[in-house]
């Protein structure tokens, strides 16, 4: 073989790879689209994988009915556990995309920290997700397994074009407090290092405090709905983040477990895609708007 017709070969081989890259991160961007909105580039989702952890909880015994419900509240997306996609799935209603989660562990365990990998990003997407997520507890004991799982789960969504939602938590024996700002901002970089398109990650209380988690990470940041807390609590939270640059929430219980789903999405929805006040969502929160 000549000089000239090796660098020929070297070339054809790297604009095939070429090519395929571009085919799978046209995926990605077809399959975000699903879960973002195309016009904000933001997203409101609502976790629904509880059942591994915590069991049939209210507002989750029927799964579709309270799909259905955030839907028409204008949730972008919701995450499930691959077993429930079926059970989900309505077949009627407003689109909304589906993640499917990727890890699980129980209160139960001996280290309910530990998350394992119980789906494969090929299985989710044969069961039509539209992205996946895996959760990681950075500090916890057995960090580095999770770890290596993050990586697994990340060059297996580049190569089906799949995007990942990284929940990452500051959680272990020498983590005082998760929502300490130096904490959540090792934790949304943790996501954008090693592969995820987004990261979700426990707001830190303050924008302020929450600019400097945005400002470190160079993908889209969504804050955990965390605890229970009172309507105009979750919604000042809301404000807040977005006011720091967050692309948006994953709202689970405060959102699923609410007396009127619908209008506690829709509020959640008008401050993250809209730009309205706290004040103004609530309104829309009690009807009146």
């Amino acid at each position: 073989m000549t000089k000239d017709e090796a660098q020929h070969r070297r070339w054809t081989f790297y604009e095939a790879v070429k090519v395929e890259d571009e085919k799978m991160s046209i995926g990605k961007e077809v399959r975000k689209e699903r879960i973002l909105n195309k016009e904000t580039g933001k997203t409101v989702i609502v976790p629904m994988d509880h059942g591994v952890t915590v069991g049939p909880i209210k507002g989750l015994i029927d799964l579709p009915g309270t799909v259905d419900l955030v839907a028409k509240g204008g949730a972008n997306a919701v995450v499930e556990h691959v077993g429930m996609v079926g059970q989900g799935h309505r077949r009627y209603g407003r689109d909304i995309g589906l993640i499917v989660h990727l890890s699980g562990c129980t209160t139960l365990s001996p280290d309910p920290n530990r998350k394992v990998l119980v789906c494969s990003v090929e299985r989710a997407v044969r069961v039509g997700a539209d992205a996946v997520s895996i959760h990681v507890n950075i500090g916890a004991e057995n960090e580095g397994e999770m770890f290596e799982a993050f990586g697994e789960v990340s060059e297996a969504a580049d190569y089906w074009g799949v995007p990942l939602l990284a929940m990452v938590y500051p959680r272990g024996p020498k983590v005082a407090d998760e929502k300490d700002v130096e904490n959540v901002k090792i934790a949304a970089r943790v996501g954008a290092e090693l592969g995820a398109d987004i990261v979700k990650v426990p707001y830190t209380g303050s924008p302020e405090t929450f600019k400097d988690v945005v400002d470190g990470c160079p993908i889209p940041v969504v804050i955990a709905g965390g605890s229970k807390l009172s309507d105009e609590d979750t919604l000042k939270m809301v404000e807040g983040a977005v006011n720091a640059g967050a692309a948006g929430l994953s709202m689970g219980r405060n959102a699923f477990q609410h007396k009127n789903p619908v209008r506690l999405v829709s509020a959640a929805c008008a401050i993250v895609h809209d730009g309205k006040s706290a004040k103004e969502a609530m309104k829309i929160l009690k009807g009146k708007a």
